[in-house]
């Protein structure tokens, strides 16, 4: 079995926590910052891939996947990205009112991240 499956799985579960984020944000936050809070959802992650291999290959590096079949504790240190990001979804439910696009950004960056590991491992 290749590291493919695992890797694509971290980034969809951490996509799927990162939709519920934008979502609990988008209705408890701040009403008048929904826009933002989209915007900021669609370019963060697609923004973090592009760059970030940029930054990588000026570095002379290839980007790794975030889980090795050859070292399996690689997958439980791998669920903290989608549980950290679920945890964010649960704060503005129960501190509503609030401008939530720090969170927004800060878990952008983790789904940015799982998705370039599951594109490395695609082409690994």
């Amino acid at each position: 079995m290749r590291s493919v499956g695992p890797n694509l799985l971290l980034a969809i579960t951490t996509g799927t926590a990162y939709a519920l984020q934008v979502l609990t944000t988008s209705v408890y936050g701040r009403t008048d910052q929904t826009l933002k809070y989209i915007l900021l959802a669609l370019l963060v992650p697609a923004l973090f891939v592009v760059m970030n291999g940029w930054l990588l290959k000026r570095m002379g590096r290839a980007p790794l996947p975030l889980v090795h079949m050859d070292a399996p504790s690689t997958a439980m240190w791998a669920l903290v990205f989608p549980l950290l990001t679920l945890i964010g979804a649960a704060i503005p439910v129960f501190m509503p009112g609030y401008d939530y696009g720090l969170l927004i950004v800060i878990a952008g960056v983790w789904v940015g991240l799982t998705v370039q590991s599951a594109l490395a491992a695609r082409k690994a």
